[in-house]
């Protein structure tokens, strides 16, 4: 059987949909998997094994020049010529369903419009799978891509999860034992507060290295660093360099954002501090915790003026990080 799943972005989702990669080999070990993806996440998927094709877009190019429209058509048709079986849009907007689409195959599977934001993409599909919008994540993603070929995936499955990012490229000088913090996200409402960030460093006493993706970020670390003997900023990294680095790293402790939910993929301790957006976006296991603002969320429409993340207490964080240390999760 060959498979196309069609999940462009952002990275956190595109690492939440691969949890689904190995229930399929499992299932199904003769599966031809290729993924369609932005090409500024690609690297997320690199060496997987399970993923036969990496077919990178790059459809955000067309807000900057409307030309370009033709280009990413001509490419997507191309990506048709190779015969699936069945297409599966796991993102679930009006462009990715056109993708699928436009790649063609007997099946074209997705979202039901009362499991989507965009319900329009529905009616691009001929096999449609119902969850509720606001079910975990991990398991929409999952059931999206794995109930269209007859795989039913349980919660335990997942949390006992095969590690499924992987890399081929290395950072030298790393020290043996190190935490990661990740400062920034999409927005300003979902990030911790850098002094709180310092709190945690000061108490942990670990040497922790700041991930950044910014100018601004930047020099948030550069100010953090200044602070506290403990903090250094990482280098900036590839994605796949990226994933190289938390994998060595001891503990992890960011924002609701893609480098974060890498621990996830990874099997590495981490501790996601969520504010404005659902803690349900995660699976909570023994060694991936999460900790939550006191505000309430509508999934249907976050409040990006929720800046409750701020309230957050550091202790409460360093609490959850000894925890896991004294448990001896942290190997």
């Amino acid at each position: 059987m060959k498979i196309c799943i069609v999940k462009l972005s952002a990275m956190g989702d595109i690492i939440h949909a691969m949890t689904a990669l190995q229930f399929i080999k499992k299932e199904l070990p003769d599966a031809k998997i290729d993924w369609v993806v932005e090409s500024a996440f690609s690297d997320v998927l690199k060496n997987n094994p399970d993923i036969n094709n990496t077919l990178p877009v790059n459809l955000k190019s067309i807000k900057k020049k409307k030309s370009e429209i033709f280009n990413q058509y001509k490419l997507i048709k191309e990506y048709s010529k190779n015969s699936y079986d069945i297409v599966i849009d796991a993102q679930g907007l009006l462009k990715s369903a056109i993708v699928a689409r436009l790649i063609g195959a007997k099946v074209i599977a997705g979202f039901d419009k009362e499991s989507i934001r965009e319900g329009i993409a529905s009616f691009f599909y001929n096999k449609k799978v119902h969850i509720a919008y606001d079910a975990n994540t991990i398991d929409r993603n999952v059931a999206v891509i794995c109930k269209p070929l007859g795989i039913k995936v349980t919660s335990e499955q997942i949390i006992n999860k095969e590690k499924f990012l992987f890399w081929s490229s290395h950072v030298d000088n790393l020290p043996e034992i190190f935490n990661l913090f990740v400062i920034g996200s999409t927005w300003e409402s979902r990030n911790y507060p850098k002094e709180k960030f310092v709190e945690i460093a000061e108490a942990l006493k670990t040497d922790t290295y700041i991930i950044w993706g910014s100018k601004e970020e930047y020099q948030k670390a550069l100010w953090m660093q200044e602070q506290s003997e403990f903090l250094h900023i990482l280098p900036r990294c590839s994605l796949d360099e990226l994933k190289f680095v938390i994998s060595k790293c001891n503990l992890l402790i960011g924002n609701d954002t893609g480098p974060t939910h890498m621990a996830w993929g990874l099997n590495v301790p981490s501790i996601t501090i969520f504010g404005p957006t659902p803690i349900n976006r995660v699976y909570v296991t023994p060694i991936n915790r999460v900790i939550k603002s006191s505000s309430e969320v509508n999934h249907y429409k976050l409040n990006k003026n929720d800046f409750s993340i701020q309230e957050i207490k550091s202790n409460k964080i360093v609490e959850i990080a000894n925890e896991l240390i004294c448990n001896s999760v942290i190997k």
